[in-house]
């Protein structure tokens, strides 16, 4: 067996490809789209390059067929942030052979190493870490858009190299067409809200999209940034957002809270799109476009994809939580004639995070999967510790 950067079309092609052929029988892959895979690696469209470096390997058995791989990535802004510099390795792939296993990651720790890196997340992104990040160990169901998904055997390559658990991801799942059997203080605390004049309740219109990122970005930067691993966003990036959204946003998914006119909460949903982009074997020309739209348009997903939830601290602690999402279920989602999704779920809630975890389990949320983001220390002499709660 031997190690090959990828530095060529033919080897990036070998990057790619890999997981077809590994999957092949796999009824619950969904294969990514190829130009999501190549945007991670690519400077041009992945801003981690202005303060980090990522390199690529596929590893060939003795026929020179390849039967891994893997990218290893370190960005200094984050690195630093840890009381050891840490890096991360992700996009691993590899046959049930812990030798092929320990020789990608053998390889990524010496590339790490001699960039400064004293410890290695895996499997994680180089780049935001709400995408291909944690290594899928408990419910193997179709993954959600740009969700990694992975053989149960990858556990144990893991663990047996040396990676420990750093925290758990959670995906919460509810159906979005039954009453949950909340407590009926719960109902009261949030019927106060709702009844609240000062307050309103609501998805944007058509006419107010335009604006939409501005509501957002209020909210974001009070309820989010400041906590671990979380910066601030620019009125820049939120108004990208909001654009890359709009041909695929509902906007009933949409939902804000306003106070006295003002944004204070949202809690945003979108079409879950992995259940269309199954169907385009992970390409993105003009027919896939096309058919993506007609797929999307024809409701061909029914099942919705919570992206994010935040409170400002301002209104935290007065039951705005359980009235935004009452107001949601009741006014749209309990609503037959309204809805054409079954089911709603939430990604990437950590397990450093039990006040969201609260929260998503007081509307009757059910942890369907559960992803692992595991970290090395290169010392092995020094003290692991766990991420710290929030």
């Amino acid at each position: 067996m031997r190690v090959q950067e990828v530095n060529d079309k033919k080897s990036e092609k070998q990057f790619i490809q890999l997981p077809v052929r590994l999957y092949k029988n796999e009824q619950n892959w969904i294969r990514p789209l190829d130009k999501d895979i190549r945007a991670v690696f690519d400077p041009a469209k992945n801003k981690s390059f202005r303060h980090g470096e990522a390199i690529r390997w596929v590893l060939l058995d003795d026929n020179e067929q390849v039967i891994g791989r893997i990218a290893a990535f370190y960005d200094t802004k984050t690195a630093k942030k840890n009381d050891q510099p840490t890096g991360g390795v992700g996009f691993f792939e590899c046959i049930d052979n812990q030798e092929a296993a320990n020789m990608l990651f053998d390889e990524g720790k010496a590339w790490l190493e001699s960039k400064g890196m004293e410890a290695m997340d895996g499997p994680v992104n180089f780049g935001d870490r709400n995408n291909w990040w944690g290594l899928l160990v408990d419910g193997f169901s179709e993954p959600n858009y740009q969700m990694p998904y992975n053989f149960a055997y990858y556990k144990a390559l893991f663990e047996n190299y040396g990676f420990k658990l750093y925290f758990n991801q959670y995906t919460y799942s509810r159906p979005m067409g039954s009453e949950v059997e909340l407590s009926r203080r719960f109902y009261e605390k949030a019927d106060i809200q709702i009844n609240n004049p000062d307050y309103e309740f609501r998805h944007i219109t058509k006419s107010e999209y335009a604006k939409a990122h501005h509501y957002f970005l209020e909210v974001y930067n009070k309820a989010w940034a400041g906590f671990s691993g979380v910066k601030a966003m620019t009125l820049k990036q939120a108004e990208g957002i909001f654009k890359q959204l709009k041909p695929v946003a509902d906007l009933k998914l949409l939902w804000f809270a306003f106070y006295k006119g003002e944004p204070v909460a949202f809690f945003l949903s979108m079409p879950e799109l992995n259940q269309i982009y199954k169907h385009l074997n992970g390409q993105w020309n003009l027919w896939s476009k096309l058919k993506f739209m007609y797929l999307l348009k024809t409701g061909a997903t029914n099942k919705a994809l919570g992206i994010v939830f935040g409170v400002v601290p301002d209104h935290q602690r007065k039951g705005i939580e359980g009235a935004l999402v009452v107001s949601f279920v009741r006014k749209f989602a309990w609503k037959k004639s309204q809805r054409s999704y079954q089911d709603i779920e939430m990604n990437w809630i950590g397990d450093f995070n039990p006040k969201m975890m609260r929260v998503v389990e007081q509307i009757g949320g059910e942890v369907v999967k559960t992803h692992i983001t595991y970290r090395l220390l290169f010392d092995g002499t020094k003290e692991f510790e766990r991420a710290k709660s929030l």
